[in-house]
């Protein structure tokens, strides 16, 4: 036997024993059953584009729910009327700017003042700063959602985090917030909750400040998507992703015309060698 069949082998048998492991945690109970669910998103993908209707929807929940304590300050009205977003009109991107009052200032008595909201302003935070938003929240500190569908994940464990480096899954972050969203549940028995906390299945530790968020039919959808905390988790998920990365299907095209590019590249650059250096001898 070679020794590149021994490696192989080696890594085979590796392979199998963690797959193994892995299907006998998961029926005992253990290892997997905090592990977010993989969704199938439209975004996934070397070629996956954000859902227009999805994003609009999952809008309305972050700003009828997630907005009341939660920032986004890398979020400026005009994005909802930029290509490959939500697909506002830029009328309608200003309508929203004009339901919210902005501070500013100073004016020439060196005041500060409110106005209507504008298409160049962030999206405004729901609290004038961190040490409001804890005292309001007792203690805890609502993450801005700007990057946190980049900036979340989840232990995959091997060999699941190799299969996920070839086939590019790199929605992990929407996968936890989907599952942290629909989480909640009472606690089981034997586990003593903290005052203030609630049990969530997969939150680090299944204790989370933030009570539950949404329920079933409380926010209503003019599209026919079903108004079940599984939808509103799944689009709102889906509009932080496109938050934190507006540019996705920009960046997916010019990737794959890049390499496109190489590809015609790399056999100009062949064809050129062998016709510069076919008669000299090697």
């Amino acid at each position: 036997m070679t020794i590149r069949s021994s490696l192989f082998g080696a890594v085979a048998a590796a392979l199998l024993l963690a797959s193994s492991a892995s299907g006998a945690l998961a029926a005992e109970g253990g290892g997997h059953d905090n592990r977010p669910h993989r969704l199938s998103w439209s975004f996934a993908g070397p070629f996956g584009t954000y859902d227009r209707g999805q994003l609009q929807r999952g809008f309305k929940v972050f700003k009828e729910v997630c907005s009341a304590c939660h920032s986004a300050n890398f979020l400026y009205f005009r994005n909802l009327a930029a290509p490959g977003g939500p697909g506002f009109t830029e009328a309608q991107a200003k309508q929203v700017a004009s339901e919210y009052q902005i501070t500013d200032g100073p004016n020439d008595a060196g005041d500060m003042f409110q106005r209507p909201g504008r298409l160049s302003d962030h999206w405004p935070a729901p609290f004038p700063n961190d040490n409001a938003a804890r005292a309001a929240n007792g203690g805890a500190f609502p993450p801005d959602f700007s990057v946190l569908a980049k900036a979340r994940s989840y232990h995959v464990g091997f060999p699941g985090f190799i299969t996920d480096a070839f086939i590019q899954y790199q929605e992990h972050g929407v996968d936890y917030i989907h599952a942290l969203l629909t989480g909640y549940e009472d606690a089981p028995a034997g586990v003593h909750l903290q005052p203030g906390l609630s049990y969530n299945r997969y939150f680090p530790g299944n204790q989370i400040a933030m009570p539950k968020p949404i329920s079933d039919g409380q926010v209503e959808y003019s599209d026919g998507a079903p108004q079940t905390v599984d939808q509103y988790s799944q689009d709102v998920a889906a509009f932080m992703m496109w938050v934190a990365e507006p540019h996705l299907g920009d960046r997916k095209r010019i990737g794959f015309q890049v390499m496109i590019f190489l590809i015609v590249l790399s056999g100009l650059l062949y064809f050129t060698k062998k016709k510069v250096w076919q008669h000299v001898a090697h």
